[in-house]
């Protein structure tokens, strides 16, 4: 295809394809990339693409086009959802702090020093062996328990709230 007839091409099919897209993406702006985007690839293979089919591969181009910016919108914005969700902020207060340390309090003593010496502290199972005086087995039976007991308790809704 010769630029005159890539010209005529343009001023025979532009405004079909702009309406055949403009139909399918209800949405101006778009429409019109697509369009641009379909000649722009005409015009890169202008000497591949005879005259009589360039109707054809045009409305086809588009076609494709217009799929590949609506799979592109649909995940921008099931990402930018994810990216909501990520970031929201409740408008009820609730500091997890205040409630881990009311649910902490609850505790039985022993299940309370073996919680924290592991989890706020950071000691090896060995270590509190030493420290409170029990068994290892022992030191890992409370800390279960402990982790267990706080799971429950902060997984209720009404604490939360």
């Amino acid at each position: 295809m010769t630029p005159a007839e890539y010209n005529k091409v343009v001023d025979l099919y532009s405004d079909n394809v702009y309406r055949f897209i403009l139909k399918n993406l209800r949405d101006k702006e778009k429409s019109q990339d697509v369009v641009q985007d379909s000649f722009e690839k005409l015009w890169i293979n202008v000497e591949k693409v005879n005259f009589d089919k360039a109707r054809s591969y045009l409305f086809t181009t588009a076609y494709r086009t217009m799929i590949d910016a609506i799979r592109k919108e649909k995940y921008k914005s099931s990402w930018d959802a994810t990216e909501t969700l990520l970031h929201a902020h409740s408008e009820q207060y609730s500091d997890v702090g205040e409630i881990l340390e009311k649910a902490i309090m609850q505790l039985p003593d022993d299940q309370r020093s073996a919680i924290m010496l592991r989890d706020y502290e950071g000691y090896s199972y060995k270590e509190i062996e030493e420290i409170t005086g029990l068994n290892e087995a022992q030191v890992k039976v409370y800390i279960y328990r402990a982790r267990l007991f706080l799971k429950n308790f902060i997984g209720q809704p009404e604490v939360l709230i």
